[in-house]
């Protein structure tokens, strides 16, 4: 059995999975892991080719934020409030990302300035509590009511069947754009600049370009994600689509998985869940950043011993030669590099 056919027959069981007799609780739990793997995706789209973003808390937080404003506020279809966002994450991810590649901001200098980012959208949208509810949150308009289960122009669905294909179609879509970038110069350009900037630079490589381009396409992504997550939820809060925590989160679900492997990110999420869940057991709601506590620390220690992540290193030992290990890593998988 080939890898394509595998792969399609793993897409297959997925996807008839929400048949299977599940309850909603846990068909919720794969619509969230669907979710977040998009997410993690989108983000080791740009992670992986030496650019580590401790920002991106603030993109997902631009894209659930401009969504559900747009439709309190203004009566604005969420349709065009994606837009909307969408258009303020390019400008932010232009105005913070072009200064750092033009001043060569780079590794940890880069990391921080863009930690700060998503702590700053975070600390906005609280002080505006009179429109966002600040740290309360705020809920999306209902626009479903009597025996209405859909209200497309709101999108608002109320079937987790339908959001789990609507999430699942998304993924499959950052795979493909994982894929398609792989695949291209962009790829091989990042890679030079990030091992020898100036060398890059000498051969023709326009770095800043290169870097901005990665830059907004995994911007608009993970504001995407904020869109989906808004209005699936029907309920954001600062602490939910932006700031610190979500932008970590979003950093070793993909490291913990694997960054540098398609679908690496994929498993991270789906291992992040399983974690948040038996957090969640075991010391319930009441212990407040404990859970962000045990993601900081497992980073670290993903980061030391298993850079490669859970999925890149088990690709690796079960390989029987070093070419299959090469294969595992090539076209469309992607090859570890450097974290910054």
């Amino acid at each position: 059995m080939n890898a394509r056919t595998l792969a399609a027959g793993l897409l297959l069981l997925l996807l008839l999975a929400p048949w299977a007799g599940l309850g909603r609780y846990p068909l919720h739990l794969m619509v969230m892991a669907v979710l977040w793997a998009y997410i993690y995706t989108s983000w080791a789209i740009m992670g992986r080719l030496g650019m580590v973003s401790f920002g991106h808390g603030a993109f997902m937080g631009v894209g659930a934020y401009a969504v559900v404003l747009s439709w309190n506020l203004f009566g604005v279809s969420p349709w065009v409030g994606a837009l909307l966002g969408i258009a303020a994450t390019i400008v932010l991810a232009v105005v913070i990302g072009y200064p750092c590649f033009r001043f060569r901001i780079v590794g940890h200098y880069f990391a921080l300035v863009t930690l700060a980012l998503s702590e700053v959208v975070r600390l906005v949208i609280v002080a505006l509590r009179d429109q966002t509810g600040g740290s309360l949150g705020i809920t999306p308009r209902s626009a479903l009511g009597g025996t209405e289960t859909y209200a497309l122009g709101a999108l608002q669905f109320d079937s987790k069947v339908l959001w789990f294909y609507i999430m699942v179609a998304f993924w499959l879509l950052a795979l493909w754009v994982w894929q398609r970038v792989d695949r291209s110069m962009t790829r091989l350009a990042l890679q030079a600049i990030s091992e020898e900037e100036d060398a890059a630079a000498s051969i023709g490589i326009p770095v800043n370009r290169s870097k901005l381009a990665i830059t907004v396409l995994s911007a608009v992504m993970t504001c995407i994600g904020g869109v989906l997550y808004a209005q699936y939820q029907l309920y954001i809060s600062p602490e939910t689509v932006s700031g610190i925590s979500i932008s970590l989160q979003m950093v070793f679900g993909a490291i913990a998985g694997g960054m540098f492997v398609l679908l690496g990110p994929t498993f991270g999420a789906v291992f992040l869940l399983v974690l948040s869940e038996v957090l969640r057991v075991l010391i319930g709601n009441q212990a407040h950043g404990v859970d962000q506590l045990i993601y900081g620390l497992l980073l670290v220690l993903f980061i030391i011993f298993m850079p490669e992540g859970i999925l890149g290193a088990a690709l690796k030992r079960f390989s029987r030669t070093p070419a299959a290990v090469d294969g595992a890593t090539g076209p469309g998988m992607g090859a570890p590099g450097k974290l910054s």
